[in-house]
């Protein structure tokens, strides 16, 4: 009778863990609904305020932001800031993988610790799931200290699925970098055994009062990963004006409701966008709230949609047939959609009516709006809006335009394809 009941407890098991798995992948996004369109335009202060409240931000005025385009200039940038650092670097990644380009963060890292700077890293227990303990070993015994969160323990299972996916680096809590990059020779080397080119990514380059929440940010997933507070005041110095953009962070940790702040930014900006909505993206996967504030901006307002997302380059083929799959209803309202050839591109750029930019680790997908950690800056600036202009715009030169028909017509196998993907789309 034991052992009877012993199976029946095994299967009961067996289907619990059956019906969270099947609530995981099939349960449906939620619903993101602007009722009304925001009454202020969107170089007004109500505008700001309202978008900073959302995010359960503050504006800053007087920041700083330089965009670095690709591995080459970027990863150039954050080493040379970490080899300046003074008293803290705090670095928090998804991917973190072994190879020429950690190799070099790790050694400026090392020395700066011996050096006596604090250095404190944060990296995702999947995404640098390769990168074992033995390779972090040297940067632990100059005094660095690195956590992975959410590691594949039993207590940490009902959270699993919840990743880190913020690419976050804050120098002496005066200098900040947030973007789509995370560490590894594909952004800055010719990689595979077909040589393919480096990835195509952008990342920002941050200084003012806005860097005190970038801090901020990482010293939630730091205490998640230690079970340390950030409390000396050397991590939160006093700062002032560096530049001339208005900028905000926004930062996403999804709840168990499934709203999380960057959806609602991201949600609100579309519905703002009186002429132009820019989307430079990895994975394009919107859910029917996005792709239908898109459609309504594109008849009611007139607004010029372009999308720019991966080709036959793509790293994640199954994600790519699922996007594919939704590009009919923006395409058949008048949206541009251009597959880029070179390479993967796996920058993440929005960029409204020419004076709103959003960038930072942030998908068009559902992991990104549901389930992941994410970090963006949304910043209020024309002219750094028109410097991520004009890298779409040679973005797009080295892209192939998706015609609606063209789209209509594709094979059947790749149809077949789209329905696997939109099993698991949830999960991408």
């Amino acid at each position: 009778m034991e052992s009877i009941a012993f199976i029946a407890l095994q299967w009961v098991a067996i289907l619990f863990l059956g019906l969270m798995l099947g609530l995981a992948l099939f349960e449906p996004s939620l619903p993101y609904k602007v009722t009304e369109v925001p009454a202020d335009p969107l170089d007004s202060e109500g505008f700001r305020r309202l978008l900073a409240s959302l995010a359960g931000s503050h504006s800053h005025a007087g920041c700083r932001v330089e965009v670095l385009t690709n591995g080459e200039t970027f990863y150039e940038a954050e080493l040379e800031a970490i080899r300046q650092a003074r008293h803290s670097v705090n670095l928090e990644a998804y991917i973190f993988g072994k190879g020429k380009v950690t190799r070099r963060f790790l050694d400026a890292l090392v020395e700066r610790a011996k050096a006596g700077v604090k250095c404190n890293l944060v990296l995702d227990a999947i995404g640098a799931f390769a990168t074992w303990q033995g390779y972090l070993t040297e940067l632990r015994a100059a005094g660095g200290r690195v956590y992975f969160y959410h590691p594949l323990q039993w207590y940490t299972l009902p959270r699993i699925n919840n990743r880190t996916h913020r690419e976050l680096i804050v120098v002496d809590g005066r200098v900040g970098f947030v973007g789509g990059a995370g560490f590894a020779d594909h952004w800055a080397y010719t990689h595979g055994r077909k040589n393919k080119p480096r990835w195509r990514d952008t990342m920002f380059r941050i200084e003012g009062r806005i860097v005190r929440d970038l801090q901020s940010v990482f010293a939630e997933n730091w205490l998640e990963s230690s079970g340390e507070l950030l409390t000396e005041p050397g991590y939160f110095p006093e700062l002032s004006d560096s530049g001339h953009t208005s900028a905000m962070v926004v930062c996403s940790t999804p709840t168990t409701g499934r709203s999380a702040r960057n959806r609602m930014v991201y949600q609100t900006l579309l519905a703002a966008a009186q002429r132009t909505i820019e989307i430079t993206t990895p994975y394009f996967l919107p859910d029917r709230s996005a792709w239908t504030e898109m459609v309504r901006a594109i008849k009611e307002r007139g607004v010029e949609v372009t999308i720019l997302t991966p080709g036959q380059h793509s790293d994640h083929l199954l994600t790519r047939r699922a996007s594919r799959r939704l590009y009919g209803p923006l395409l058949k309202a008048g949206a541009r959609i251009h597959e880029y050839d070179p390479t993967m591109i796996h920058a993440k750029i929005l960029v409204i009516d020419g004076v709103w930019s959003v960038v930072g680790s942030t998908n068009f997908d559902n992991r990104s709006f549901g389930i992941n950690d994410e970090i963006n800056v949304a910043a209020f600036d024309a002219d750094l809006a028109g410097r991520l202009q004009a890298d779409f715009g040679r973005d797009l030169l080295s892209s192939h335009r998706v015609t609606y028909r063209k789209w209509y017509r594709r094979p059947l196998v790749e149809r077949a394809w789209e329905l696997v993907g939109w099993l698991l789309e949830r999960q991408q």
